[in-house]
């Protein structure tokens, strides 16, 4: 009896040791297969942004400026066609405030275009703290309202006087929220325009991120334990993560982009974005824009020119969130984009582009009453209303908080 049953033993133990080295083969095949899958869709032939500079436009002056928090923010400027060597010209000056885990290359094509446009303006463009090329925060700061104290610092050694236009993306926009409420006085006096890309107001705590359901309402429970192993060993994590960039760069493209085949040089620079992001910065504003609420912030945009736009595929801030906003804000353009993601304003910039410029010529040349015009609240490019869109009637008491992507409250 003995016998049989060490017997049996070996045979189970030759079986989990074959089972072992299967699996660890399968591993080895899945590593590998990724790695030539991601580095036969790395080099295109047909890329069409092959040779794109992303993260090397030039700027007309670049400077560190600090915060009260003794933070270190790198800012930089640029001219337009127009006021290029003419300071005298410009009229207004557009702040861009990048989203989470991204930086100030989030806008290169839309900076892009504002240097090569005739527009009367300048545009400035900076690393949010623990982003970029900026320092991070301290620990106890990772708030969309730290953010908009460091958006007031810009703006005041930066840009000291003269008419704004800010121009916000995903937590960029949020930013721009929390500083409306923040610093009412600055924002009544001086900021003339708004554009909010791919946004929410609120609520995103009930949105799943792409994730199963199950996963995302565990986060709130899993985040306490992430943070403190972030604490003990973040560098670790970092190096992780860089480790993992084949699979990073398969995450960006299936959760990021929306169209089937997005630019792999595209792609890998979102990619970078978020691979650099440090651990830190990752984890301690994931929480932040789990809070996020800034619904009674809108009450401040009532009487400026807002531009809203939001790639319906969004997986992030879904594009009823956007809806959500240009209901509450019925002066308010909204510019839906077919078929894009989170970063609509990379993956379709001959869309977004325009509507951001034209957007900024109207602040600045055109009466602000030529831009309040109910009927382009909604653009009409078929199949841009979002699942669970329905316009509020007039005199209708507004939501407390947008439906999720699937229009559920």
């Amino acid at each position: 009896m003995m016998d049989e049953v060490k017997r049996r033993s070996r045979k189970a133990g030759w079986i989990g040791a074959i089972a072992g080295v299967a699996a660890a083969a399968g591993l080895a095949a899945g590593v590998a297969t990724e790695r030539y899958l991601v580095n036969k869709a790395r080099h295109d032939p047909e890329d069409p942004y092959a040779d794109e500079p992303f993260g090397e436009l030039p700027a007309d002056s670049v400077r560190m400026v600090t915060t009260p928090d003794d933070v270190s923010v790198r800012v930089e400027t640029v001219a337009t066609e127009a006021t290029a060597g003419h300071p005298e010209r410009v009229k207004a000056t557009v702040i861009f405030v990048h989203g989470y885990c991204l930086n100030q290359g989030t806008f290169h094509f839309q900076r892009r275009a504002l240097t090569d446009s005739d527009l009367p303006v300048r545009g400035v463009f900076y690393d949010q703290p623990g982003h970029g090329r900026s320092g991070g925060l301290p620990v106890a700061e990772y708030d969309i309202d730290a953010l908009s104290d460091t958006l007031d610092t810009v703006i005041r050694k930066v840009v000291p006087d003269g008419p704004l236009i800010l121009v916000g993306h995903s937590m960029g926009a949020m930013t721009i929220m929390a500083y409306s409420r923040k610093h009412p006085d600055v924002f009544v006096e001086r900021v003339g325009g708004v554009a909010l890309l791919s946004t929410s107001a609120g609520g995103l705590d009930s949105v799943a991120f792409g994730a199963p359901r199950a996963l995302a309402r565990a986060r709130r429970l899993l985040l306490p334990v992430f943070s403190r192993a972030v604490a003990m060993t973040p560098g670790t994590i970092d190096r992780v993560r860089k480790i993992g960039a084949d699979l990073a760069w398969l995450l960006t493209r299936r959760y990021g982009f929306a169209i089937p085949n997005p630019s792999p040089a595209l792609v890998s620079y979102v990619e970078s974005m978020n691979t650099e992001t440090p651990i830190k910065t990752v984890i301690g504003f994931t929480k932040a824009l789990l809070e996020h609420d800034e619904h009674a912030s809108l009450r401040a945009f009532a009487d400026v020119p807002v531009l809203i736009s939001a790639g319906t595929e969004d997986q992030f801030t879904p594009a009823s969130h956007s809806v959500f906003l240009a209901e509450e804000l019925p002066h308010a353009r909204l510019v839906m984009v077919p078929q894009a993601g989170h970063v609509a304003l990379m993956e379709k910039p001959e869309e977004v582009s325009p509507a951001v410029l034209t957007f900024i010529k109207a602040c600045t040349v055109g009466p602000k009453s030529e831009w309040r015009e109910p009927e382009d609240v909604l653009d009409e490019t078929p199949g841009s209303r979002p699942r669970g869109w329905k316009k509020r009637r007039a005199g209708a008491q507004p939501r407390k908080s947008p439906p999720d992507k699937d229009g559920r409250k």
